[in-house]
């Protein structure tokens, strides 16, 4: 490999952890500067440098960045509704005190096949929320449940673009890769629930004051203590295990007064069941499964797995309908006009959803900036680079997919990529080395999940609603999904002496 690409890749991440952890600079300013300095050292032309970051930064948003504001809306009006309180305590009893992140994992998972991991997890993330409103702690381990339960499926059961198109390059049975691809992800569901309940309430008292004051409001959560930065005028609230459940769930209850104010006279506070609470999140979620169901038969029918294909006509509707945009629009529609009561100022309305604006748009800038990022090292040469220098490695032939998969995620950020890049670079291996195609699509897809961390725009995604950041956002985010990558490598061996 070109020492010079190389050297391009260690210092662009040294740049961002040492700028991110040991300056003023934020990670928005941080990952700009480390695609500028990845560039010059790549030898890529200064003007091309500033073309892959506006490209990776444009490309980025305008995939997430409109989902992402409609997302933070929704939960926005699912929060003074008080529908995400209702949900949550749905969540708390259909999996039974003390599985909740069993219920945001496992949620994850499923909501995640048809649905991308960005816009699965903003729509999702407000639930993880209210769950910890509700207990009075363990956000952080909620959240990461959450977001690593969407990355298993995300990564590795199609119809995500990544897997169905690594299936296709590899020539691998779509129906056997769905079949493995759900067995990974049931055997690796425990890593992520294990992981996430050991290092969640380590890094609860990190959690950044304003995502703090978002989860919480003026409750003191279970175990916080005078460093968490809550500025509740409560007193201290007992440790974890000691205290009385009916008592924190009464303290923890959603008073619609404290965001809707006092009905006119003659009128009354409307509850917001779960049943209807779920509206906003349900009909955006079905409409993006129906078109990816569709879409999915649609290239069945014309035998076009991976690559570009022309859309039937008759999945034309599905396809408008189930659009993240589309989708979330509607789901922003219906949570105004079905879950606020018709008396609520429209002035009032316009606030709240200025004020999700406001809470998103730092979350953008950074998700761009890790997009830019991306982008340069992609077209400096430095992921295509390291692929061809493992591929020419002594390894186990079914390994050689999964460490190509590994370095080219570390490299460039994206999973998907990572996972298509290596199965058309071990494409012409396959038949010669004698690899079962369904265990090289396996490799390519699990090798693809480690160390999701700053070039990666998911990270940004998880870690800034999460309310993590620096070395609390590496062992949170980056180390769950390192834990489901190492823990991935004996299901390997396993799979491949079954079908090998």
């Amino acid at each position: 490999m070109d020492i010079k690409l190389l050297l391009a890749l260690v210092v662009g991440i040294a740049a961002i952890i040492v700028l991110v952890l040991r300056t003023r600079l934020d990670a928005f300013v941080a990952l700009l500067i480390a695609g500028l300095v990845t560039g010059v050292i790549a030898g890529q032309p200064l003007t091309g440098i500033v073309s892959s970051i506006t490209t990776g930064f444009g490309n980025t948003l305008g995939s997430i960045g409109i989902v992402i504001g409609l997302g933070v809306a929704i939960g926005k009006i699912l929060e003074v509704s008080g529908a995400a309180d209702s949900l949550a305590r749905a969540f708390l009893t259909a999996f039974g005190k003390g599985r909740e992140e069993w219920a945001m994992g496992s949620v994850g998972s499923l909501v995640s096949i048809p649905v991308f991991c960005d816009s699965g997890y903003v729509i999702m993330n407000p639930l993880a929320r209210s769950i910890a409103r509700v207990k009075r702690g363990g956000y952080v381990a909620l959240a990461l449940a959450l977001g690593c339960g969407m990355t298993l499926t995300h990564h590795m059961v199609p119809p995500t673009p990544g897997p169905l198109a690594a299936t296709g390059i590899l020539g691998a049975d779509l129906g056997l890769v769905i079949v493995v691809g759900l067995i990974f992800t049931v055997i690796l569901l425990p890593v992520v629930i294990v992981y996430a309940r050991w290092v969640g309430p380590t890094l609860e008292d990190q959690i950044i004051p304003e995502v703090r004051e978002a989860v919480y409001g003026h409750l003191t959560p279970v175990g916080a203590g005078s460093g968490s930065g809550s500025s509740s005028g409560l007193p201290d609230a007992p440790a974890s295990g000691g205290h009385d459940g009916d008592e924190v769930r009464e303290i923890a209850t959603y008073n619609p007064n404290d965001y809707l104010g006092e009905p006119p006279a003659g009128k009354s506070h409307r509850h917001v069941g779960a049943l209807l609470g779920s509206l906003p999140l349900a009909i955006p979620l079905v409409l993006i499964v129906l078109n990816t169901v569709t879409a999915a038969v649609d290239r069945n029918q014309q035998g076009a797995l991976s690559g570009e294909y022309e859309p039937s006509s008759w999945t034309t509707p599905f396809a408008f309908l189930g659009n993240p945009v589309v989708a979330l629009v509607i789901g922003a529609i219906l949570a105004v006009y079905v879950l606020l009561p018709r008396w609520t100022p429209r002035n009032k309305v316009q606030g709240w959803m200025a004020d999700a604006a406001a809470s998103a748009g730092l979350i953008l800038l950074i998700t761009g900036a890790g997009g830019a990022f991306g982008q340069v090292l992609r077209d400096s040469g430095v992921g295509d680079a390291l692929a061809e220098a493992v591929a020419a490695t002594a390894l186990p032939a079914f390994l050689v997919p999964f460490v190509i998969a590994s370095v080219v995620r570390i490299a460039q950020g994206s999973g998907t990529v990572a996972m298509i890049t290596a199965a058309s670079v071990t494409a012409p291996l396959v038949a010669t080395l004698g690899i079962d195609p369904t265990v090289a699509v396996m490799a390519c897809t699990t090798g693809s999940m480690v160390f999701s961390y700053f070039n990666d725009s998911y990270f940004w995604v998880v870690t800034r609603f999460t309310g993590i950041e620096g070395t609390a956002a590496l062992k949170g985010w980056s180390g769950i999904t390192t834990s489901v990558w190492v823990c991935s490598i004996p299901l390997l061996f396993i799979l491949n002496m079954v079908m090998g």
